[in-house]
């Protein structure tokens, strides 16, 4: 089955930069234009400039890639938390409480977190024994 295709042009191009630059080729392509800058560097004489050229791009590529490589996080944390919550959700037994705990005050999510160390520990101890 095949996802639906996003309606956001922004989401559609986040998704397809994360596909190509996630490939081998795509790295091998950034390694071969790092190689070609130092092997042409001393065609220059080291000049002050072009070791500029190399610095910005690089520097443009990387602050860009930032908030791609942000966007696909945020985005791949939403849908596993919706994935988790639906297990929560349709598991007997389970708390329902801790549903959408990401929302939460630090504080707040500390105690819970605290009373499931406690849970674990107890846990652990009968396993022990």
């Amino acid at each position: 089955m095949r996802p639906t295709r996003s309606k956001s042009w922004f989401s559609r191009f986040v998704k397809l930069t994360a596909r190509i630059t996630g490939k081998p080729l795509t790295f091998i392509i950034a390694v071969s234009v790092v190689a070609a800058w130092a092997v042409t560097d001393p065609l220059f004489g080291f000049s002050d400039t072009w070791q500029l050229v190399i610095n910005t791009g690089t520097t443009i590529i990387t602050f860009l890639m930032v908030f791609l490589i942000q966007s696909t996080q945020n985005r791949d944390s939403e849908a596993m938390q919706v994935k988790l919550d639906e297990l929560i959700r349709a598991t007997r037994g389970a708390h329902k409480a801790v549903l959408d705990l990401e929302e939460i005050e630090e504080e707040e999510l500390d105690r819970i977190k605290a009373g499931y160390e406690k849970i674990a520990e107890q846990a652990r101890g009968e396993l022990r024994r």
